[in-house]
């Protein structure tokens, strides 16, 4: 992905300053792995199931218009040396607050959403009939146990080689169903007087919400980011931490645009959506299995498993830093009587244990709803995104951003754009609504 990018030098943290693109490689794709989930596996699968190609172009554009406001997480954590919690609270209390109530309408609902998929896929591979609740539960302890452990390393690598593995498996399914396309049923381009119902408007919007990621998760690559820079001892430059972002954001597109096509090229015309996460799972290893040959079930499964397990991972070792960086700002009467200290390990553990406790308790509550839960969790974080994207943007040209890390006019322009983008897209949920 080509954008303007302009280089600046890294602050001074207390990390040495050899920047190289190797040292500073993770966070990008730890937003891609967060990314590659719900969003993907679900909702550009069904975009594509229930609707051909006909909204390949809106997803791609809404990744295209989303780019800046995402991009600013690590451009302004390598310039200034500081989280945008951090920014936000430099901003006013009025921005820091708002962060938090967006966050705390969201956090549990979008934790159980890949926490769903996750336990389906985890009941599929194992062929384990249980309640969601149940497995659900299984796959969050799980992730407590890894996360509790508290070592970014094993979670960097392991995302490393579970998006790699899921990236060739993906792409390749997608080369065989384009070889044999002429055997598939039913046109793949569908009117776009499909969209024109209730139905398909709170699809589309719903789509949008989470496509590639909610724009709050440049607040979690900021904080990876540092977390990278603590344990390779480098601070990464404005240009290697972009360069970073770059391969997983272009990643995350590309795999969204694969995931549409599968869907189009396998499931469309079928004889529906399971709205159960069992069934929705049993439904997507299916159509692995039915392009690659049934060979490769067991191997999708897994890959499949691994990566939805990998987003729930990420998600619930986001927010818990997320949520103590929010309180610790909140309480604080100054940014700049303090320096931006790295979440202890206790308050990591007890905001983990919240999080994932509220996670769970929605998934007991509203687990069978499966795919109204998603819709619900990607309309929040559409209709919150143009309040973000705005902030997003006032942070990264404003005072607390070193002028020659500031992004060019090309990516200023980009964003204005994508603004009223997101703007237009809530007035039409508004519109519809009424």
């Amino acid at each position: 992905m080509s954008v303007d990018s302009r280089e600046g030098d890294s602050p001074d943290t207390g990390l040495v300053n050899r920047s190289t693109l190797w040292a500073a490689l993770g966070p990008g794709i730890l937003m891609a792995g967060a990314a590659v989930g719900v969003s993907h596996l679900v909702q550009s699968t069904r975009a594509g199931a229930e609707y051909g190609f006909l909204l390949l172009g809106l997803v791609l554009l809404a990744c295209l218009l989303k780019y800046p406001f995402l991009e600013f997480g690590p451009r302004y954590a390598a310039a200034t040396g500081e989280t945008m919690i951090r920014g936000y609270r430099r901003m006013g209390r009025w921005a820091i607050i708002t962060y938090a109530v967006i966050t705390a309408a969201t956090f549990w609902v979008i934790l159980a959403s890949v926490t769903i998929a996750t336990a389906g896929l985890a009941g599929v591979v194992f062929g384990v009939d249980l309640p969601i609740s149940v497995l659900a539960a299984g796959v969050l302890v799980v992730v407590a146990a890894l996360l509790g452990v508290g070592q970014f390393r094993a979670l960097d690598l392991s995302m490393k080689i579970i998006m790699s593995v899921l990236a060739v498996s993906t792409l390749s399914a997608v080369v065989v169903a384009v070889v044999g396309m002429p055997d598939t049923q039913g046109p793949i381009w569908v009117s776009p007087d499909a969209l024109w119902t209730a139905a398909g408007i709170a699809f589309v919007l719903a789509l949008l919400g989470w496509m590639p990621i909610p724009l709050d998760v440049a607040v979690w690559h900021s904080l990876w980011t540092k977390e990278r820079a603590r344990d390779t001892k480098t601070m990464p430059s404005v240009k290697h931490a972009v360069r970073d972002f770059q391969i997983g954001y272009l990643g995350a597109t590309l795999l969204a645009a694969a995931f549409l096509t599968l869907g189009a090229l396998v499931m469309f015309g079928g004889t529906g959506f399971a709205t159960t996460a069992v069934g929705f799972s049993d439904q997507l290893v299916g159509m692995y299995s039915a392009t690659l040959g049934d060979w490769s079930r067991p191997v999708i499964t897994i890959a499949a498993l691994t990566t939805m397990f990998s987003t729930t991972l990420a998600v619930a070792d986001a927010y818990p830093r997320v949520i103590a960086g929010i309180v610790r700002e909140v309480r604080t009467s100054s940014p700049d009587t303090i320096d931006e200290p790295a979440t202890t390990r206790a308050t990591y553990a007890l905001w983990l244990g919240i999080v994932l406790a509220g996670g769970w308790a929605i998934i007991q509550f509203f687990g069978a709803q499966f795919t109204t839960l998603i819709d619900f969790a990607t309309t929040v974080s559409f209709l919150a995104a143009p309040v973000l994207a705005w902030m997003n943007l006032k942070l990264i040209t404003g005072p607390y951003t070193p002028v020659e890390s500031q992004p060019g006019r090309f990516l200023r322009v980009l964003s204005w754009v994508g603004i009223a983008f997101l703007v237009v897209f809530c007035v039409v949920w508004a519109w519809w609504r009424i």
